[in-house]
């Protein structure tokens, strides 16, 4: 199960609820420990707490890192795939008629589907947008393989057909990065599972230590674990809503082919 079902905002509801939960189950478990035993030491109990919310740390850096690695990957990737889909734009001014205009109206197509893309959050509708790029990059190569049979020593054929190629790779790269590399289930489980234990160590020192149930630095915990935990999902989801990858380069390769045949300028 993918934790892109869960909605943000319930993410974020949840973790406060899991923090505050395990923090007063904590605080129980400190008081019977105090009521039977009465000679648990402060020092013994925060040692063991800071130990296991040292290890909670780490574990959030990490997959703080992984989110924040493929986050950058996903924004290069944009960048590259605008320079390639331009560089076969070029390109293409050397095919011949009709194949030029062809291939140009495939071009123009497949950027604006590429946009479609990152603007849906149905599932079902980024994998037909997914299906209509390999259908183009399939007709573009048709229209390649056609003119460089014409003539095999041709450099400039030779050239359109590396900036197909990079294109492909580059599209390939995206959906690899952006929709099936994720931070794995595993990974979610220990994280929540330290956050649950050290919540629980925190609530019990509360108890041993003699500080008040009720205090600030509860629910101020609570929302901080669940602030970086969010920010970590949205930055893992390839439709995030709230932490985004621009699209911006796309947009301005996009502006700068111009209309199609039959389109308003």
């Amino acid at each position: 199960m993918s934790m892109d079902i869960v909605p943000i905002w319930v993410l974020f509801a949840a973790t406060i609820i899991i923090v505050m939960i395990a923090i007063g189950a904590g605080y129980r478990l400190g008081n019977v420990a105090q009521r039977r035993f009465g000679d648990e030491k402060e020092s013994s109990v925060s040692a063991r707490t800071a130990g296991v919310l040292g290890l909670l740390a780490f574990i959030l850096a990490f997959t703080f890192g992984i989110a924040t690695d493929r986050y950058d990957s996903r924004k290069a990737l944009v960048r590259d795939e605008a320079n390639s889909i331009r560089t076969a734009w070029f390109r293409s001014d050397f095919l011949p008629e009709p194949e030029h205009g062809e291939a140009l109206g495939l071009l123009r197509k497949y950027v604006d589907i590429r946009l479609a893309v990152v603007k849906s959050s149905d599932v079902d509708q980024v994998r037909k947008a997914m299906t209509e790029s390999v259908h183009i990059q399939h007709q573009l190569w048709d229209i390649a393989v056609v003119n460089a049979r014409k003539d095999m020593n041709s450099d400039i054929g030779a050239l359109y057909i590396e900036s197909l190629n990079e294109m492909t790779n580059i599209q390939a790269m995206r959906v690899a990065v952006g929709l099936q590399a994720r931070i794995p289930n595993g990974i979610w489980l220990a994280l929540y599972v330290l956050v649950i234990l050290g919540m629980i160590g925190v609530g019990y020192h509360t108890a041993v230590a003699g500080s008040g149930r009720r205090s600030w630095a509860s629910p101020i915990l609570a929302v901080s674990f669940a602030l970086v935990i969010v920010l970590i999902a949205s930055l893992d989801r390839p439709a995030g809503t709230y932490i985004t990858v621009s699209q911006q380069p796309l947009v301005d390769l996009r502006a700068s082919m111009g209309p199609g045949p039959g389109e308003k300028p």
